[in-house]
């Protein structure tokens, strides 16, 4: 995706579009909204088979949005440059974030999230291919939720993602969007 561009929406019928379709995605309250993802991973081909994980049916009703970089996350979060309209970038319930990116690491972005007060609350799950015991380290010492070392086969990688959805959408009981805000 282009710096210039909206964060890629995905939606369980399988189709992709701006985020502003979804004028609803990321509130628990809302009828048949579960919450929202944001993916951040500069590796397109990720990205895909991460939204095929988020079709399944368990997982209906969750959002995936999907920004190629660090700075766009920062960007997302904070509402700058093109993700300014609440619709069209909804506050994520979940951050699924890559370690190795361009322009902003995974490390330098976990960083910032944990380290502003708007932001520190949302769960972040660290989805690379990383084993380094550095990497793991510094990641759990900067406030990760998680750190998933991604599978190089296919299946296991769908596998993988996918159950990291059912666990935060399915099992874990996030704080409501109002909760985060008046903390």
């Amino acid at each position: 995706m282009s710096e210039q561009s909206a964060p890629q929406s995905q939606s369980n019928a399988g189709s992709h579009s701006n985020a502003g379709s979804h004028s609803n995605a990321g509130s628990h309250s809302n009828a048949g909204s579960r919450g929202t993802v944001l993916l951040v991973d500069d590796d397109l081909g990720d990205q895909e088979l991460t939204r095929r994980a988020f079709r399944h049916e368990s997982l209906e009703g969750v959002q995936l949005l999907s920004v190629d970089d660090g700075e766009q996350a920062l960007d997302y979060l904070h509402r700058r440059g093109h993700f300014t309209n609440p619709q069209d970038s909804p506050r994520p319930d979940l951050i699924l974030l890559d370690l190795n990116m361009p322009r902003k690491n995974g490390s330098e972005v976990l960083e910032a999230i944990k380290g502003d007060k708007d932001f520190a609350r949302i769960p972040v799950v660290m989805l690379t291919t990383s084993q380094q015991e550095i990497d793991i380290a510094r990641s759990y010492q900067l406030g990760c939720s998680s750190y998933i070392q991604k599978p190089v086969d296919l299946c296991q990688f769908t596998q993988a993602v996918r159950q990291i959805g059912l666990y935060w959408f399915n099992i874990v009981a996030l704080p409501s969007r109002l909760a985060s805000h008046t903390a």
